[in-house]
């Protein structure tokens, strides 16, 4: 009998590294009580997993007032891959510390202090997420009379102003590099007639100048052309809005991945398990995993931090080497 139902084989590792509360999901479960055996909450503590005897629930939680509860379960892997679904930044354009940086400015304006830096223990909370969360945890922290609203007005105006600069050749240069080995391996993901979809917790305006970038620096023309879908976490719909539904259900909510593979790609749910998702931040492995997919971590991002690791059916230093699991050679 799985001890933990729907994590896979990381039970023991999850039973190591999470730890244990009497109480989840807003008070709404309780250990010992309506069949609950344990409740377990990564490092970062963004969800708990509710574990009965025959299912585990996840309670995913969220700074704007919007939690929500999903079933976990069993990461399901038969190779080939049928599809892979890739996040942006981390996994495949380095630009975390980029947008980590517009965080760090957007809150040294707030405080009105422009030599603020952002603490180690902040990393977790402000890269993986969506924007409002980002913001939402360092105004609690830094600066908690100050709203939401002016955070973000602060923050897309920052943003704006530093994509401009980019995209004239004025801007830092070094903001979106594409992951050492991405050409190689898209290419051979393509050569094995695999579909690509590529997932972003980011809205449009800011995901796209980064796959742009990445592909002129790659030489692989349009990427509307090489990938098989492209899913953001919204769009600008109006002059003075700066965000859609991504906002609410950006990663760990299983949307965007779900959407990707079952409207973006047309995979059946029942091919699930032919998906393989690739990520670095602990939102993202979460996403997938609620998805129903099997999820392969990639270094470098905040999943070692945020001891969600054992989620994962592998982690790799490189997306090269997370080939032969996807291919089954």
């Amino acid at each position: 009998m799985n001890l933990l139902p729907g994590f896979g084989p990381g039970t023991s590792e999850t039973l190591n590294t999470f730890t244990e509360v009497t109480s989840g999901g807003n008070g709404l479960f309780t250990t010992g009580k309506d069949g609950v055996k344990i409740i377990l909450t990564p490092a970062d503590n963004k969800a708990e997993f509710i574990v009965f005897e025959d299912k585990t629930l996840v309670f995913v939680k969220s700074q704007l007032g919007y939690p929500a509860i999903y079933q976990l379960r069993e990461p399901v892997f038969k190779s080939p891959a049928a599809a892979v679904l890739t996040d942006l930044d981390g996994t495949s354009v380095h630009s975390e510390k980029f947008w980590i940086w517009i965080i760090q400015e957007t809150t040294a304006r707030l405080i009105d202090n422009p030599r603020f830096e952002l603490e180690g223990e902040d990393e977790p909370h402000v890269s993986g997420h969506s924007v409002s969360e980002h913001l939402e945890h360092c105004i609690r922290k830094y600066c908690p009379e100050k709203t939401l609203e002016e955070a973000r007005r602060i923050y897309f105006e920052i943003a704006h102003y530093e994509m401009k600069e980019i995209l004239e050749g004025r801007g830092r240069q070094d903001a979106f590099v594409p992951n050492p080995g991405l050409k190689d391996f898209l290419l051979t993901l393509k050569s094995e007639k695999i579909k690509i979809g590529l997932v972003t917790s980011g809205l449009y305006e800011k995901a796209w100048p980064e796959i742009v970038s990445a592909f002129r620096t790659m030489n692989l023309g349009d990427p509307l052309d090489f990938y098989d879908a492209i899913i953001t976490a919204g769009q600008t719909l109006r002059k003075g809005q700066t965000g859609t539904l991504g906002e609410l259900a950006p990663k760990p909510h299983p949307w965007l991945y779900a959407e990707t593979a079952r409207i973006g790609l047309e995979i059946p749910v029942e091919q699930s398990d032919h998906v393989i998702g690739l990520e670095d931040s602990s939102a993202g492995v979460l996403s997938i995993r609620l998805a129903g997919f099997t999820a392969l971590g990639i270094s470098g991002g905040n999943i070692g931090k945020s001891g969600i690791k054992p989620l994962l059916s592998g982690y790799y230093d490189s997306l090269a080497d997370t080939l032969p699991f996807i291919l089954g050679k």
